[in-house]
């Protein structure tokens, strides 16, 4: 039997890095932690597992550290907020790298693309986590008991084609539309932000879809468009209807919670092929 391949894991905040941890546990593969300062939590990782916190400014030092550890394969998984002058105070490395790449001029999508560049110069390679584990993409289709009606499918068809444009300008993933007015559209603030504005902005009667595509140009690798119990306790704080998320390119977490969370509020949840909505 092939010894396995050892996975770095740059972890952010959220339950993924937990729970991809938890999976290289149970399925002994072998694994290194690097855990971001101000977004992953400290408590989250035990004594057991073998793990080094460092600022983003650190990225140079945290590369070194995963070369020493002898990682082949690189995952990088987890909410990361916009980071404060502090923390990114850079090392000499990672100095090297911003002044390279012209940091302004990218947007998140070309910064994320110039890292993995510089990750796979060291000979490890950057994989996706649904490559680690597969049953954590969205699947296709109805999800919940509820359905969308004629309504929320027009929403759907209106968030898409606005979701596609926004991606295309690597502006954001997700669109919430009512009866075809278009309440917001997700900026730097990220989905649950989107959707707590959103109430101040919904028209009287229900109604109201979120749509959260990848992005046209995203690397399928990093930050796909993720969903969990926290997106859906938010979507029903807002009063909306449902959601309408990207098959096989998103990420959803604790399935079975998210589902039967959106049964109890009476919402949908439906995996789309863009394609079908234009």
């Amino acid at each position: 039997m092939p010894e396995k391949r050892k996975l770095g894991i740059i972890a952010g905040g959220g339950t993924l890095p937990q729970i991809l941890v938890k999976y290289c546990v149970q399925n002994e593969i072998p694994h290194f932690v690097l855990a971001v300062s101000g977004n992953a939590k400290p408590e989250d990782f035990t004594p057991d597992t073998p793990h080094l916190f460092i600022r983003i400014g650190q990225a140079g030092t945290g590369l070194k550290r995963l070369k020493q550890e002898n990682v082949q394969d690189i995952v990088m998984i987890g909410t990361i907020r916009r980071p404060s002058f502090a923390d990114l105070v850079p090392d000499l490395r990672t100095t090297a790298f911003f002044s390279k790449i012209g940091l302004k001029s990218l947007g998140d999508d070309g910064i994320l693309r110039a890292l993995i560049k510089e990750i796979e110069k060291e000979n490890m390679k950057v994989v996706g986590i649904h490559e680690i584990m597969p049953d954590v993409l969205l699947p296709q289709g109805l999800l919940t008991k509820q359905k969308p009606d004629n309504q929320s499918y027009e929403d759907i068809k209106r968030g898409v084609s606005v979701a596609l444009k926004l991606g295309e300008l690597d502006v954001g993933q997700s669109v919430i539309v009512q009866q075809g007015l278009v309440l917001g559209v997700e900026g730097i603030e990220g989905t649950d932000e989107l959707i707590k504005r959103c109430a101040a902005y919904k028209r009287k009667g229900d109604g109201g879809v979120l749509v959260k595509l990848r992005k046209p140009t995203q690397d399928m690798r990093v930050d796909l468009p993720t969903i969990g119990v926290k997106t859906i306790e938010n979507a029903h704080q807002t009063g909306l209807k449902g959601l309408a998320v990207h098959t096989g390119n998103a990420l959803i977490v604790d399935q079975e919670e998210v589902i039967k969370l959106a049964d109890k509020y009476h919402m949908f949840l439906i995996g789309i092929n863009p394609a079908e909505f234009l």
